[in-house]
């Protein structure tokens, strides 16, 4: 059975880091994805906050993988920008190969946001995002059809 974002939403941060950290970069997505923000895993409020968090901020990213950027898609009108450079580079939390999203030479608003995904189901990525190197929250992105 294929694992869904409802799952993601219903585990611990050690479940969603050893997780992140046992699945492969998977495949450069390319497409829309919609986003739920991973705030206090496990816990009651998970739902409700990435619930809030959807509404009025951030509903996902819009993945170009030929050109090796994306998108945000932000507010409630889905406007899509803060543009990140997407390629693959070694994860700051386990060494080992992901997909960075980086923010660095592309955003005023988010330059010091690196975001990390691997791919954990066919349509499913897990990622972790870094400000200036620490960790604050996971998020999902799942897509409509395969990435």
């Amino acid at each position: 059975m294929a694992m869904t974002s409802e799952d993601l939403m219903k585990m611990s941060q050690d479940e969603l880091d050893a997780l992140f950290t046992a699945s492969p970069a998977g495949t450069i997505p390319d497409g829309e994805a919609d986003g739920l923000a991973v705030i206090a895993p496990g816990t009651t409020f998970t739902d409700e906050i990435a619930k809030a968090i959807n509404f009025f901020a951030w509903k996902g990213k819009v993945f170009d993988a030929k050109h090796g950027f994306l998108r945000n898609e932000i507010l409630p009108f889905g406007v899509k920008a803060i543009v990140a450079k997407v390629y693959k580079d070694k994860s700051w939390l386990d060494g080992k190969e992901c997909i960075v999203l980086d923010y660095s030479e592309t955003s005023i608003v988010a330059q010091w946001i690196r975001d990390e995904i691997r791919q954990v189901a066919p349509t499913l990525y897990l990622g972790k995002v870094y400000w200036n190197k620490k960790r604050l929250i996971d998020f999902v992105l799942e897509f409509k059809t395969k990435a």
